[in-house]
């Protein structure tokens, strides 16, 4: 047991006469490793990609509902009737009419 650990940290593995299949497994553990560290970056961009995606939409949303409450502040009759009054435009007090028409058969 003491010699055989004794080997492995001298590195004797790598250099014997059966060393290429030894070789050969370093070498496939390595790929495998360094695919590993490659699809974890991916997955670390993916996901901070879409939390600064969900941070925009909800940025979005948040000017979006500012925007629909001024739009409708803005809609309000005595909004509209209080800017129409500034240009000289007032409601009418004569109640309007309805037009009826007949037909000409």
């Amino acid at each position: 047991m003491k010699t055989n650990i004794y080997k492995l940290l001298k590195g004797t593995f790598l250099v014997s006469d059966d060393s290429f299949k030894n070789w050969r497994f370093i070498l496939f553990i390595s790929a495998l490793a360094i695919i590993m560290i490659a699809s974890s970056h991916s997955a670390d961009k993916k996901v901070y990609e879409i939390a600064r995606l969900k941070n925009e939409v909800s940025e979005m949303r948040s000017a979006f509902i500012d925007g629909r409450s001024r739009l409708m502040k803005l809609k309000m009759e005595s909004n509209v009737m209080g800017v129409m009054l500034e240009k000289g435009i007032a409601p009418s007090v004569i109640p309007p009419k309805k037009i009826k028409v007949k037909s000409q058969k």
